[in-house]
């Protein structure tokens, strides 16, 4: 950053120490950093010299001279390794003071479980402190195998409000895939409840949501109404097609049950397609062979919502994952051949 900036606090910040904000403010700086800055005088509140222990409180104006780009090198904190951090810091494409939005890959737990150690997102937020004294909080959830956009509060209040819209449905989701054969129509919506499995096998059963229809959902105990849009991108013969999905309600593996049930389960998807299963033409198998990777082709594409604190509305795209990537090409799919969002004409 060149040149001095005249920063205002704002409401949103709340009264808080010089030290706190600044490394808020500026991810880059160093506490060591901060109290140099203000020992030298070039950081000043209100035009007073001010200590790294001084309290800026909403509408001061802190004085701020030119700051190095480059942020610092990832810290292994609470037994992360620097590799896990710097991966985990390498999967942000957007934050400010507020939020943090991240690309999952695939493969990375949202959150841990049994047998399971700090290395999933939730245990990997100490790397995502970007000077705030405390880490930011999930608000929503992907599946292990699912890869893209994943959203992190900074702080409490935003806690609360994203949580509230993901509750309320006001966010905007849509997931790509890659599935076995073609629906028919190719636009449509699936509306079958989802009831977890019963059992504990060693295909973790347990875990694997079963289908209920429509009309039976109020009669089966545990069952739950779920609702899955969906439209056919573009297919390679009846073999293979790239569909876009939005889930209106976010029911466990919703996504992936919804289209094995009708007949077009995810590619990789051992779980609800059979990952064994080769797919010879029109619908079922949940493999293609050859090159294909046999990993989940599923990804969170798109996500849009109102900002808690600015009220504006804001926009991510994530790029496909490495695997998908390559199937995408291979398929000879192009990311900007299709709308980024295919149900627009539809939503009223």
């Amino acid at each position: 950053m060149t040149g001095v900036q005249m920063v205002t606090v704002t409401e949103a910040e709340g009264e808080q120490r010089l030290d706190r904000w600044m490394k808020r403010r500026f991810a880059q700086l160093t506490q060591g950093a901060v109290e140099k800055l203000c020992r030298t005088g070039q950081v000043r509140i209100d035009g007073a010299r001010a200590k790294a222990s001084d309290r800026v409180a909403p509408g001061m104006v802190v004085r701020v001279p030119p700051l190095p780009d480059t942020p610092p090198p990832p810290k292994a904190e609470a037994g992360i390794s620097e590799d896990d951090a710097r991966m985990i810091q390498g999967c942000v494409i957007f934050k400010d003071q507020h939020l943090i939005v991240l690309n999952k890959p695939a493969g990375l737990p949202s959150q841990g479980g049994s047998g399971l150690d700090h290395r999933h997102v939730d245990g990997l937020t100490e790397a995502l402190t970007f000077g705030y004294k405390e880490r930011p909080k999930l608000v929503h959830r992907l599946d292990k195998d699912t890869s893209g956009l994943l959203v992190l509060a900074r702080t409490d209040r935003v806690a609360r409000a994203l949580s509230e819209a993901f509750r309320l449905r006001t966010t905007r989701k849509i997931y790509w895939a890659a599935v076995a054969g073609v629906p028919n129509p190719k636009m449509g919506t699936i509306r079958f409840g989802l009831v977890k499995a019963p059992g504990h096998g060693k295909g973790g059963e347990g875990e694997k949501m079963l289908c209920v229809h429509p009309a039976k959902v109020d009669a089966t105990e545990g069952a739950k109404r779920a609702t899955t849009d969906y439209a056919v991108l573009d297919a390679l013969g009846t073999r293979v097609s790239w569909v876009a999905l939005v889930p209106v309600t976010g029911r466990t593996h919703q996504l992936r049950a919804h289209m094995a049930e009708i007949g077009h389960p995810i590619v990789g998807d051992g779980k609800y397609g059979g990952s064994g299963q080769e797919n010879p033409g029109d619908g079922w198998g949940a493999q293609l062979g050859g090159e294909i990777s046999r990993k989940l082709h599923l990804h969170a594409r798109s996500l849009s919502f109102e900002h808690p604190v600015t009220k504006a509305r804001v926009s991510f795209t994530a790029p496909l994952p490495e695997h998908m990537a390559r199937t995408w090409k291979t398929l000879g799919w192009e990311a900007h051949s299709v709308p980024e969002d295919p149900f627009d004409e539809t939503r009223g």
